[in-house]
C-alpha cells in the first residue's frame, strides 16, 4: 500500500496556518493579563534556545567542547558582551578544544 505524500503536507500546512491565524481571529483586543503577555513575550527566545542548544552540542567533534563554548557564551553574554564577541569567544573556544580532547 503506497501513501499519498500529499495529504501529509497537506495536513502539515492545515495545522501550521491555523496555530498562526486562529489567535490573530479571536483575539481582537490587547491582551492585559500579565502571565500571558509575560509568556508571549519570551516564546521567541525559547525557541531560538531549544534550536539552537543542540546544534552546539552535535557540531563539534567532542560534546565537552560544545559545552565550554556554551558556558563562555552564556559568561560573556552575562557580563554585557555583544553577540559578535560572544560568537568570536565560542568559536575560538571550540577550535582550541579541538586540540586539547
Amino acid at each position: 500500500m503506497q501513501r499519498n505524500p500529499y495529504i501529509y503536507i497537506l495536513i502539515m500546512f492545515a495545522v501550521s496556518y491555523l496555530i498562526r491565524v486562529l489567535p490573530l481571529t479571536l483575539i481582537r483586543r490587547q491582551i492585559k493579563n500579565r502571565t500571558i503577555r509575560s509568556f508571549l513575550y519570551y516564546v521567541p527566545y525559547v525557541t531560538l534556545s531549544v534550536m539552537t542548544f543542540p546544534a552546539i552540542m552535535n557540531a563539534t567533534n567532542s560534546p565537552v567542547a560544545g559545552l565550554l563554548s556554551l558556558a563562555a557564551g552564556i559568561v560573556l553574554a552575562w557580563l554585557g558582551a555583544g553577540l559578535f564577541p560572544v560568537a568570536i569567544t565560542c568559536s575560538a573556544v571550540v577550535f582550541i578544544m579541538s586540540f586539547v580532547l
